[in-house]
């Protein structure tokens, strides 16, 4: 099957569209027409090189929602129709870590996903007689593409796909990381208004949040992150140095749950550093440069402070992402006020030049 996509040649090059041939799925695969798909900052580590999981030339995206076209042999929970959301994070209920009930990681194909090819060892997409690699398995950036049936969620047909492509990445993990460490009553710490920064702080309005503190750089996400329930913000380019004990002053000592969703190693002990001495629990969301590591003294870790990561939000994919939709569907949480430019695939290197100026909360490339 012939398909357009955006095809990533090597780091710092930009995105080439092209036609493609995709091949049919194999055993247990499942063939797709994407028909919407999120820009995320996790693809830009694959445009910028970053990533080192990623294997050139690929086809990148893992924000995407689309339709079922064809079924491989031995998938038995989907059919031709169905609408679906993939998932980089796929749920076999069968290994240990699925079994283990402590987790929502499953690396059943990992080895595989990590090479950019499918769990055969093998790519399902060519331009030529050149192989293409995958992209977190998902390669969403093609109008078709193929994944195991694992790695797929299942949407009910009345929800929007150009809406719950998101779904797929920022607001499952914004909102579930949210949903899993705040209580009724909390103060809440956001560093980083972006994509998945503010959907933490619609989680966390959900949750009951009393005070939730919005810190970026960009005073113009202000407007809206207000609207999705921030309470206070604070610049962090005017604060600078001053920003944990800003933090602890708004919330009389610290923040019960710090977030941080920009990836960068000093913010990321500043949100450690901003929590409540004893009890406070700093999560970390954004994705930090390979090879990076960070420094904490232990004494605020002894003392009872917490540090711990969240993957999607702690949301198994194939069993927990349907509640998601319905919160969606029932108007409890919202999706449309993120999608800040609507395009079209021939657009998507505006679309990330847009991203890295901070014009763009979200923009979503249409296939149809």
């Amino acid at each position: 099957m012939e398909s357009r996509a955006a095809i990533c040649m090597g780091p710092n090059q930009p995105l080439i569209i092209d036609s493609v041939s995709v091949d049919p799925p194999k055993d247990g695969e499942v063939l797709i027409e994407i028909a919407a798909t999120g820009l995320c900052h996790t693809d830009l580590t694959a445009l910028d090189g970053s990533n080192a999981t990623c294997v050139y030339p690929l086809i990148p995206g893992h924000e995407g929602a689309g339709r079922v076209v064809e079924i491989g042999r031995g998938v038995a929970g989907l059919a031709v129709g169905d609408h679906v959301i993939p998932l980089y994070g796929p749920e076999c209920g069968d290994c240990r870590m699925c079994r283990s009930g402590r987790t929502n990681l499953c690396w059943s194909i990992k080895a595989t996903r990590d090479k950019g090819v499918m769990p055969d060892g093998t790519p399902r997409f060519h331009r030529g007689s050149e192989k293409l690699h995958h992209f977190m398995g998902t390669s969403t950036f093609s109008r078709y593409t193929v994944l195991p049936e694992i790695a797929l969620a299942k949407a009910r047909k009345d929800a929007p796909l150009h809406h719950i492509c998101l779904l797929g990445c920022g607001v499952t993990t914004g909102v579930g990381a949210a949903l899993d460490d705040v209580k009724p009553g909390d103060t809440v710490a956001v560093f980083g208004l972006g994509g998945i920064g503010i959907n933490v702080i619609q989680g966390a309005r959900l949750a009951g949040a009393s005070r939730i503190i919005g810190i970026d750089l960009h005073a113009h996400r202000r407007e809206l992150a207000t609207a999705f329930g921030m309470t206070d913000f604070l610049e962090a380019g005017k604060e600078r140095g001053h920003i944990v004990q800003a933090i602890r002053d708004l919330t009389h000592g610290g923040a019960d749950v710090a977030f941080e969703c920009t990836g960068l190693i000093a913010v990321m002990r500043q949100a450690f550093d901003c929590c409540a001495p004893a009890w406070g629990c700093c999560v970390l969301l954004g994705v930090e440069p390979a090879g990076a590591e960070l420094s904490l003294p232990p004494v605020g870790v002894r003392y009872g402070r917490k540090i711990k990561g969240s993957y999607f939000g702690g949301v198994k994919g194939r069993s927990g992402l349907g509640s998601f939709i319905d919160l969606y569907m029932d108007g409890k949480i919202a999706i449309a006020p993120l999608i800040s430019h609507e395009l079209g695939l021939d657009d998507i290197n505006r679309g990330f030049e847009m991203m890295k100026r901070g014009e763009a909360l979200r923009s979503v490339i249409r296939f149809e």
